[in-house]
């Protein structure tokens, strides 16, 4: 018999994805801080065991951020985008360069018994710009028991309905301040991007975690992405179940059998 997929949101672009007895982390945030963000809802991630690959969607200090990295044992791959080995090897050293896969879109690699695939997504792949580094930023597609996807950040693109069916899609829907820079998905776009890719179910992430220190709260910005999501996706995606959890919290998906 074959067990359901675990996933675990800890908040922004953070979760756990157990398939096939296969612990794959997302985008790592694993402190209350990063940089000017704090963060505001929550608790500081607590990992159920090592890893046994982390995930990086992109370049940017919210989704690799480098102390969060220096917390895992040095036996955790590194799966990241294509050209991304030279940042891990001026930051966190050559182990980790040594020990990162570099995937671009189309390519995929092996974690013990699931494969996970690089996709295209639509954003920005610079570390910011007051660096030098980059590297095109991409989602992932794991395929074992179940096929999730992890958009990472990106804007809609044609390329989202080749990768339907899915199980369960891991959907950014908002971001960490007032407003949303191209590259991003509003509650909107985020039900338009689950219409193209189809999943049984969708999570929405990357919103309701983090806000800049110093700047008025706005509560609304902060909380309603999820809601207003789950609204938007009944309407235009009515096949598609949509579970919004805490940080913190647990979905199980038993695959198709």
């Amino acid at each position: 018999m074959t067990s359901a997929v675990q996933v675990t949101w800890w908040g922004h672009s953070t979760v756990w994805i157990e398939d096939s007895g296969v612990r794959l982390l997302t985008d790592p945030v694993l402190g209350g801080r990063i940089a000017h963000l704090r963060r505001m809802r929550g608790p500081v991630p607590r990992l159920p065991a090592l890893p046994d690959a982390v995930l990086v969607s992109h370049l940017h200090p919210d989704h690799l951020d480098v102390a969060s990295l220096r917390r895992l044992p040095d036996r955790v791959v590194l799966v990241v985008p294509a050209g991304a080995r030279a940042f891990l090897r001026r930051r966190l050293g050559a182990d980790a360069a040594q020990r990162a896969v570099e995937l671009a879109p189309g390519e995929e690699t092996r974690v013990v018994a699931v494969t996970v695939r690089a996709v295209l997504a639509v954003h920005d792949g610079g570390r910011g710009p007051w660096s030098r580094h980059r590297a095109a930023a991409i989602g992932y597609t794991v395929h074992g028991a179940a096929t999730t996807w992890f958009a990472g950040d990106t804007g809609l693109s044609d390329g989202m309905a080749d990768l339907a069916p899915l199980d369960l899609a891991l959907v950014p829907v908002g971001g960490w301040g007032p407003t949303l820079g191209s590259g991003h998905l509003n509650p909107a776009q985020a039900a338009e991007a689950v219409r193209r890719a189809a999943p049984r179910y969708a999570v929405p992430v990357h919103f309701g975690t983090f806000w800049p220190a110093g700047l008025p709260f706005r509560r609304g910005m902060f909380h309603e992405p999820g809601r207003r999501f789950a609204d938007h996706v009944a309407d235009t995606a009515p096949g598609t179940r949509v579970m919004e959890l805490l940080p913190g919290e647990t979905l199980a998906v038993d695959p198709v059998r």
